[in-house]
């Protein structure tokens, strides 16, 4: 494999570019290189500095500081004409941002190639899978690193910290990687350069039409990974549609095509499910999870499916899964005081999306007796994709008996704004079922205040999150601690 040592040249990056990409070089091609960023902050001695274009700055106009801070070369799109910049290599490209996964990539040493590395995408089910397979894998006697959504403020880091990551891995002995792989990092190539042995589809629901505009392109982002350059394995969800859609995208391509292999909760026999676990019997086999949820059934299943398929033995699934901790914010039960017989269960979930929030409220309407009544706190977050509010308003309150809305992240956003927008999704047949609460403490302590024996609380929206984004300030806010404190008072 390539060590970080010997690719380390403005000449070595520009001959391993994936696909001969068109480029050229100003300046020295001798060029030593030792690291590679986009952020002119992070610059070191010896560092590639690219040149990204976004929304609202220009990383090219960020070169100058990068050179004076010790850069030693710059990855631009045109010719840079400074005096600041005359004396360093510029590797000019059609577009930084794709070239930057694969530079980055080869920087590092190939990484993801050096073990097996697994890519979970999906609107829904990704830092699960992603758990599961994790808990499998280190049964299987394996070390193992996991990128996503518990682990950084981004699901999936820009192309240069995901490929330092990866390298960290192979440093901490690690022969396993499973990354979580968002949208957005699809969209803006971040896993370009990235080699992954299978990958996996759990589902496709609404979100993020703030980035991609139109459901279409939303899911057109989520197929991009589902291509030979990125993996030979392909894992796919046939219980949603979209994953119907894209076992027909992969087969339409032209070219040498991936493995498909699908899977679906109807091949299973004698699923068991609770609030706190749930069981089934696959291929002879009985899996056990100490999760609970109905969709998690499928989560799990994607993992079996997957593990197996790279060679694991079903023995170390079994015992993987088996003794998988709770997730945290992922239908975690928050626990009652030590010595106190809880009346009502509370549940708190990140389901965020229209499709995840219906799923966790039948998750939990399938767990408590008919006369019992599921009760949900939620909100959605400010400055996000606006147009799937009134779609969880609608799914909250058809779902659920009761319905307080609240705040989850505002933001910049006026929160009453932002629940007046959830509210409009509400059928007027369902109103009264709904409360408005803008302070989230408030609305889950009012929840847990109405709740009454063999019902069940979830709280949605914010999962493992521990801090509250109020625009200026982002203040301590853990739903489970909130909840518990609210427990520990009422037992007293």
């Amino acid at each position: 494999m390539t060590d970080l040592h010997t690719v380390g040249s403005v000449a070595a990056v520009l001959a391993n570019m994936v696909g001969g990409a068109a480029a050229q070089v100003h300046g020295d091609t001798a060029t030593q290189i030792s690291t590679v960023t986009h952020d002119s902050r992070a610059v070191d001695s010896g560092s590639l500095f690219a040149c990204l274009r976004g929304e609202r700055v220009d990383g090219h106009d960020f070169a100058d500081a990068a050179v004076e801070a010790g850069a030693a070369a710059l990855l631009v799109d045109h010719r840079l004409e400074s005096a600041t910049v005359s004396g360093v290599a510029q590797l000019i490209v059609d577009d930084t941002r794709l070239r930057l996964g694969p530079i980055a990539a080869t920087l590092m040493g190939d990484p993801s190639g050096r073990m097996t590395t697994i890519g979970v995408t999906g609107t829904n089910g990704k830092t699960t899978t992603s758990l599961m397979l994790e808990s499998i894998f280190v049964a299987h006697g394996q070390r193992v690193g996991v990128i996503g959504t518990l682990n950084g403020p981004r699901t999936t880091p820009e192309a240069p910290e995901l490929q330092q990551r990866l390298a960290d891995f192979i440093a901490d002995n690690c022969s396993a990687a499973v990354l979580e792989v968002s949208s957005h990092a699809l969209t803006l190539h971040r896993v370009d350069g990235t080699h992954f042995d299978a990958v996996v589809f759990t589902n496709f629901g609404h979100d993020h039409l703030d980035l991609h505009g139109t459901p279409e392109d939303y899911f057109r982002a989520k197929a991009s990974l589902f291509d030979i350059r990125f993996a030979p394995l392909a894992v796919i969800n046939i219980d949603d549609t979209h994953g119907q859609l894209l076992t027909d995208v992969i087969a339409g391509n032209d070219g040498p095509s991936m493995r498909v292999v699908s899977y679906s909760v109807s091949e299973l026999v004698d699923v068991e499910v609770t609030a706190t676990s749930l069981s089934f019997e696959w291929n002879g086999h009985r899996i056990h999870v100490a999760m609970g949820g109905a969709f998690n059934v499928s989560n799990s299943l994607a993992a079996v499916v997957t593990a197996t398929e790279l060679g694991v033995p079903i023995d170390d699934v079994i015992s993987g899964l088996a003794r998988l901790d709770a997730i945290p914010g992922r239908f975690e039960t928050v626990a009652w005081p030590t010595g106190i017989d809880g009346e009502f269960s509370v549940i708190v979930d990140y389901a965020h999306t229209p499709d995840g929030l219906t799923e966790v409220i039948a998750a939990a309407r399938a767990v408590v007796d008919e006369s019992a009544s599921v009760i949900v706190v939620f909100g959605c977050g400010g400055d996000r994709d606006q147009a799937k509010r009134a779609e969880m308003g609608a799914a909250a309150a058809a779902g659920a008996d009761r319905v307080i809305v609240t705040s989850d992240n505002p933001r910049f956003e006026v929160p009453m704004q932002i629940i007046d927008d959830v509210v409009a999704g509400v059928s007027s047949n369902y109103r009264d079922r709904v409360t408005l609460n803008p302070d989230r403490r408030q609305a889950i302590g009012e929840a847990l205040d109405v709740a009454q024996s063999g019902d069940i609380v979830v709280i949605a929206g914010k999962g493992h999150e521990k801090t509250q984004d109020l625009g200026d300030s982002v203040v301590e806010f853990d739903d489970r601690a909130v909840a518990q404190s609210f427990m520990e008072s009422s037992s007293r």
